[in-house]
């Protein structure tokens, strides 16, 4: 019998994770529903979950929080779900480290595809980037802490790095010397759901040369590939 996959639900409203458990149990997944982050605490510690459905407005600690303070010590997908659709929440909840965002009111079928395509495409990512197998990458005098995502520079400073950032270059990291194309980087990256970031790869490339203190118009580490996409064109090492 394979193993079934956790759900871990997060939300405040009773009904919803009544909801949400009996639909994701009857889908064939294995269900925990909790109502605050003292809770989802309790269960990270104890079964660590397959993918977690939070709600941003929780009572007490809310989700972005829960999420950044997830993210410091645990890659588990996110999924948060909030009764604002704004976009610019959307966004700050991408960039505190969630892999998917979803707006009430939703339909259960909806998060059942979110949670096939986060489970599938954190699946498809290769096994060096698992954090149990490393600690930290280095390249061209560069660090980067996994577990506490420092990226250090050559000369010691410590440069920070947003959610999408830090994913960004991981992934990078993980296929050095090999061409990605930017519907590759958004399908390891995000859901193509998330269309605010469909067409913002290279912003977010942008972004992370800055961090490198790359030369915009040489970037010697992430090179432009003309009509395909982007390398990371350096060694590196990888420090279980």
């Amino acid at each position: 019998m394979p193993t079934q996959d956790h759900i871990l639900v997060v939300d405040d409203d009773a009904e919803i994770r009544a909801l949400l458990r009996e639909y994701l149990q009857k889908q064939g997944y294995r269900v925990t529903a909790v109502a605050d982050g003292k809770a989802l605490r309790a269960t990270v510690e104890t079964s660590r979950p397959d993918v977690i459905v939070l709600d941003l407005m929780l009572p007490g600690e809310d989700g972005l929080s829960l999420c950044r303070g997830l993210r410091a010590h645990s890659d588990v997908p996110i999924i948060m779900l909030t009764a604002r659709g704004e976009e610019t929440d959307r966004i700050v909840g991408l960039e505190m480290g969630a892999d998917d965002y979803l707006a009430k009111p939703f339909s259960p079928r909806e998060l059942l595809a979110r949670i096939k395509s986060v489970l599938r495409r954190t699946r498809s990512l290769p096994g060096n980037l698992a954090p149990e197998t490393l600690s930290a990458f280095r390249f061209a005098g560069w660090t980067l802490d996994v577990a506490t995502r420092n990226l250090t520079a050559p000369d010691g400073v410590v440069v920070p790095l947003s959610g999408t950032e830090f994913r960004l270059l991981r992934i990078f990291l993980a296929h050095p010397n090999r061409v990605l194309t930017r519907d590759q980087l958004i399908d390891l990256m995000i859901s193509r759901d998330a269309a605010t970031f469909d067409r913002a790869i290279d912003v977010q490339v942008s972004r992370l040369r800055q961090r490198l203190r790359e030369d915009a118009r040489e970037p010697a580490i992430i090179k432009t590939v003309r009509s395909q996409g982007y390398v990371l064109a350096a060694h590196v090492d990888i420090v279980s």
